[in-house]
């Protein structure tokens, strides 16, 4: 159990906490409520840029990471569709300087001209080696954008293009970041060796009188139902030919989701698992593959991966596929399967959790999905999966109608 103690400020900012004895250091975690889903169709990665240009200091603080090192602490941040995530760790006795370099980069960020465009070519040039100069590279691009056709994620977090960074004027940041970046937009979380009432009395010295922002309203299109199966074929000089299929889920907030992520482990989760056990131990066709859930908070999607070794086939490869989400459908899981992979989750879910730094992060995340002392019950709405509930879910999940799938690499016709 992790325990948790909750102070909302008036100016509407969250604040979390936790006490950790057993470690002299703490860790501050910094949650925004925006991510990739927030940009406009025309002008996407500026969640992203908005993180790098986080770092980019203040007039009164010249450069974030000196000053925070100076204290003994580090850093990151990173950003995903949904939110846009920021910590760090430093010895307890040194929390204040964290909140105070937090608090001035939240007031005074460094918006001119001149940062804007630097951190534009450094954000360019990640785009550019994450997603054009590196085998399969591409294939969030290409997924995403054959499973969305209206909703946001259908573009990568990186953005849908390098033409948007470029084209990305100042005026353009200060509109994103001043709609976005706002104490009552933030949950702030504070675990390790402090007590509860000094973080509420330090974060209320640094954060307190920040005032809130009218927030830029979210309207986001609902992706509609699709009708029909998807194929899509991109030939690419890489390694191996890789099989995507790409099913549409519920969201992370859904009573659904939880059997869907079982689902991914029941496929996918070890050397018990189906795909490994009947699949890969079974044939040649597969070098690796693999299942797995995109998590986000509006609905995502369910992933099948594959790698196909030389000399076999898309259609070979899916038919194996297919075999294993039929059996799914029709017969469904065993009891055992389902105290398995429950046990497994239950027991990932405590070693994820072990550290000061990873409780900051859970309890951020839980209250951004509904409630901080939920990552205490996670495990249970496992618990309470039974085999006809993922059953059922299956059928809704695996229809063909709701599938897209991807060939991919040197064996696709050009």
């Amino acid at each position: 159990m992790i325990s948790v103690s909750k102070y909302r400020f008036p100016n509407g900012l969250r604040l979390l906490h936790h006490y950790d004895g057993a470690t002299r250091m703490v860790a501050v975690n910094l949650l925004y409520d925006v991510g990739s889903r927030d940009e406009d169709a025309t002008c996407t990665g500026l969640a992203h840029l908005c993180e790098h240009l986080m770092f980019t200091g203040t007039d009164e603080v010249g450069q974030y990471d000196t000053e925070l090192q100076k204290a003994g602490g580090d850093s990151n941040a990173w950003t995903n569709t949904d939110v846009t995530n920021y910590y760090e760790t430093l010895p307890a006795h040194n929390l204040e300087t964290a909140l105070w370099l937090e608090s001035d980069r939240l007031q005074h960020l460094r918006l001119s001209e001149e940062s804007v465009e630097t951190q534009k070519k450094v954000v360019i040039e990640e785009f550019k080696q994450r997603s054009l100069n590196v085998p399969y590279g591409d294939l969030s691009h290409i997924l995403n954008g054959a499973a969305f056709k209206v909703h946001p994620y259908r573009w990568p977090v990186l953005g849908l293009t390098t033409d948007h960074i470029a084209q990305v004027t100042r005026d353009d940041v200060v509109k994103f970041f001043e709609g976005h970046y706002a104490v009552n937009n933030l949950i702030m979380s504070i675990s390790g060796n402090v007590e509860f009432d000094q973080a509420v009395r330090l974060v209320d010295r640094w954060f307190g009188a920040i005032a809130p922002h009218d927030l830029q309203q979210r309207r986001l299109p609902q992706e509609p139902p699709q009708r029909e199966p998807r194929l899509v074929k991109k030939h690419s000089d890489v390694p191996q030919d890789l099989l995507y299929i790409a099913y549409h889920m519920c969201g992370r907030r859904d009573a659904d989701y939880q059997a869907c992520d079982l689902l991914s482990d029941v496929l996918a989760n070890g050397t018990s698992s189906r795909f490994f056990r009947n699949v890969l131990m079974k044939s040649e066709v597969f070098s690796d593959l693999d299942a797995a859930v995109t998590g986000t908070l509006d609905p995502g999607l369910f992933l099948v991966r594959g790698r196909l070794r030389s000399g076999h086939t898309f259609a070979q490869a899916r038919q194996l596929v297919d075999e294993q989400l039929h059996a799914l459908v029709e017969e469904g899981i065993t009891e055992y399967e389902l105290t398995k992979c429950t046990n497994k989750f239950h027991s990932h879910l405590l070693f994820d959790n072990i550290g000061y730094a990873d409780k900051a992060l859970r309890l951020c995340e839980y209250e951004n999905i509904s409630a901080a002392e939920d990552v205490n019950h996670e495990v249970d709405k496992y618990k309470r999966l039974t085999p006809e509930a993922v059953k059922r879910v299956s059928r809704q999940l695996f229809s063909p109608e709701n599938s897209i799938t991807l060939h991919y690499g040197p064996g696709v016709d050009e």
